[in-house]
């Protein structure tokens, strides 16, 4: 753009604001990863455990990604119950990369590593109690760690999921920002219940 000697320009509004949340988001993704492998550190004591219980973040990540693309896919539950689409019960088109959507993955990120923790501290638990020794009493004692935990896990990430349903489905004021940061999470968390299988499998090795 050509302008005349003594007039500029710069970009305002939600554009300025955008750049600026972006800017704060390259800074506080990281710091709340790093805090999340310090405090799964601090829990375990060992760094090999913390990033067993940290890759979970990694599988929430990807879920909520899936969920995001599977929003803009117009065959996704294009399926009617009761005479309701439920692509448009749940206003699904294509979500963008929005500061809202960065935002839930930042709160799925706090909750992504809830059931491997669960299930690694009761773990823990038991080795310390049974002390095994060879491959196969460590896996026994996983399998039995496993089991005891798998309930209390499924019906912490069920929970979260059925909360979530209110927010996914909320059509008033506010929508427009809650709704996307509510997707991420509800994908993440639903992936993310494959850590109650991964961290025991881990743990075994």
């Amino acid at each position: 753009i050509q302008l005349p000697k003594g007039v500029s320009y710069r970009f305002a509004g939600n554009y300025e604001q955008q750049e600026r949340a972006t800017k704060r988001l390259l800074i506080v993704i990281p710091l709340s990863l790093l805090a999340i492998l310090l405090i799964l550190y601090f829990q375990f004591k060992k760094i090999t455990a913390s990033l067993i219980h940290f890759s979970g973040v990694f599988v929430a990540f990807s879920g909520g990604f899936i969920l995001l693309w599977l929003y803009g896919e117009p065959w996704f539950m294009n399926i009617s119950v009761g005479g309701v689409n439920l692509r448009d019960l749940f206003q699904m088109h294509t979500i963008n990369l929005s500061i809202a959507v960065w935002v839930g993955f930042i709160a799925l990120f706090g909750i992504a590593t809830d059931d491997g923790v669960l299930m690694g501290s009761y773990i823990h638990q038991t080795f310390l109690e049974r002390n095994p020794q060879t491959k196969d009493e460590i896996r026994e004692a996983v399998v039995y760690a496993g089991l005891k935990r798998v309930r209390p896990a499924a019906m912490t990430t069920a929970t979260a999921l059925i909360a979530l349903l209110p927010v996914l489905t909320s059509t008033g004021k506010g929508a427009d920002i809650m709704v996307p940061m509510a997707i991420p999470t509800f994908g993440g968390m639903l992936i993310q219940s494959m850590t109650m299988f991964v961290v025991p499998v881990f743990q075994c090795q």
